[in-house]
């Protein structure tokens, strides 16, 4: 009997993890039929809010993605640094954030193919002393920086500035908090991605983004390494949709190519 019994809960738990496989891609997924995409939607045009809705590059591609392997698409909205550890927890199949892929990260977890490039530019107030990123790198400087906390931004910034001396880090939960305090002369620069400094430049009279980019980085989606179909599914899908043209037409969408 209690051998029976053994079987039969074998049986289950087999029957359950099929359940949550997606019939197209084979793939495994925390919810049957769901895909669920954690990111910070703080991140204008990847992801922010419009009324009660998540909307964004990462968002409409993220849908494509679900349609594709014949799931449905969930986005929930989290603090940046807290999407790593949903992914690798097993609380999310993927996080989609304007992430960009770097070796500190690819320890933690596995990465699909880039699907964007990202450019992490500097703003400053008009008439800042800071005319180009040399400057932040100068002999003697020693200027405040805001960041969104663990971005790129921030951990470029810590490593190259704040841990040489050159620099104090203001970290900010958004990206938008960051900005704010530079409008107000609390900080001397923001360090962000390009898309979304443009918006909040737009957003804000006297702010201005320098030609000098900070640094250039790919972006791609974050998978738990237990889970490699996925990332393997969400890659062929993802391919198929670069080549249709679907994923350049979801971008020029958002971002105004001049």
């Amino acid at each position: 009997m209690k051998k029976l019994t053994r079987v039969l809960m074998l049986i289950l738990a087999i029957t359950v993890l099929l359940g949550a496989c997606s019939r197209k891609s084979g793939a495994f997924t925390v919810e049957e039929g769901v895909l669920t995409m954690v990111t910070n939607a703080e991140f204008p045009p990847y992801e922010f809010w419009d009324d009660s809705k998540i909307v964004g590059i990462d968002a409409e591609i993220a849908a494509a993605i679900a349609e594709n392997l014949g799931l449905t698409l969930r986005i929930d909205d989290i603090a940046f640094d807290a999407i790593i550890p949903s992914v690798t927890g097993g609380r999310a199949d993927m996080g989609m954030a304007g992430m960009t892929v770097t070796d500190e990260r690819k320890k933690n977890v596995n990465f699909s193919e880039s699907y964007a490039k990202g450019v992490q530019v500097i703003i400053v107030r008009d008439g800042s002393v800071i005319t180009s990123n040399e400057d932040l790198f100068a002999e003697g400087a020693n200027f405040n920086i805001g960041v969104q906390e663990s971005t790129t931004g921030d951990l470029y910034a810590t490593e190259e500035l704040a841990d040489e001396g050159l620099a104090t880090m203001f970290r900010y939960r958004r990206g938008v908090d960051a900005v704010q305090d530079l409008v107000n002369g609390r900080i001397d620069c923001v360090i962000i991605d390009n898309e979304p400094a443009k918006a909040f430049v737009a957003m804000y009279s006297g702010l201005k983004i320098l030609e000098t980019a900070y640094a250039e980085e790919d972006y791609a989606i974050a998978f738990s390494k237990k889970n490699p179909a996925l990332r393997d599914a969400v890659n062929k899908a993802l391919a198929e949709l670069i080549a249709d043209g679907t994923v350049q037409s979801i971008i020029d969408k958002y971002i105004n190519i001049d």
